[in-house]
């Protein structure tokens, strides 16, 4: 499976993630009336009225299911198996994970291809300093700049950390067929790609509201001379 960005990063504002039991509704939040009664660990949809579209409903299931899948991750951290669940927080997985894919880096690449900001990346780096899964050399090419490198023990913790995940991933899917497997892969990277995006593409500016000449109070533009 390529890597991913981490969707729970992506929609980690949506209602209920933390701590609440598993198949509870957030505290405060109104009852969903309109749902069907869900069977075992699934989760409610409302039903919209009859008028929508099937447009709509698709949609009012998709942001649905995705608020569902960001507090099911972040209760379980999808931590893996075994001892090392839970051993290991995204934001450490996914340092470690780019370190290893992309080799050494500055903050600021490393900032730059996670898609968040140096003063996070250096404070999320640090404990991993610290434990020395990650350790700081001088640049190849320039000897005055720092980079930050994967340990040997880095290594080793993630690729520990990845074989307790896949294990969980062969357990969430079991049944699946590969196609299954494949598309779902597929389309969760377009998604995430799609969320990557938006979040960091340029906003769209307004144009300005027309003004009329201050020294022409009717709001009409004078006529040019002849």
């Amino acid at each position: 499976m390529p890597p991913t960005q981490d969707m729970t990063s992506a929609v980690s504002a949506s209602p209920g993630s933390g701590s609440e039991p598993a198949g509870s509704e957030p505290s405060g939040s109104a009852p969903l009336e309109s749902a069907p009664a869900p069977s075992a660990g699934t989760e409610s949809v409302a039903v919209p009225d009859d008028g929508a579209t099937d447009d709509v409903v698709l949609l009012d299931t998709l942001q649905h299911q995705v608020a569902v899948f960001a507090r099911r991750a972040e209760q379980t951290r999808l931590g893996g198996v075994g001892q090392v669940r839970n051993s290991m927080d995204r934001a450490a997985y996914l340092l470690l994970n780019r370190l290893d894919l992309e080799g050494p880096m500055g903050v600021k690449a490393l900032a730059a291809g996670m898609g968040i900001d140096s003063s996070t990346v250096t404070r999320q780096v640090a404990p991993l300093v610290d434990t020395g899964l990650v350790k700081r050399t001088s640049h190849p090419e320039d000897g005055r700049a720092v980079v930050l490198e994967l340990s040997v023990r880095g290594l080793s913790r993630l690729e520990e950390v990845r074989s307790s995940r896949r294990e969980l991933m062969s357990q969430v899917t079991d049944g699946w067929t590969e196609a299954e497997r494949e598309s779902f892969c597929t389309l969760l990277t377009r998604f995430n790609s799609a969320l990557s995006a938006r979040q960091s593409g340029p906003t769209p500016a307004e144009p300005p509201p027309h003004r009329a000449p201050v020294d022409d109070p009717s709001g009409t533009e004078p006529p040019s001379a002849s």
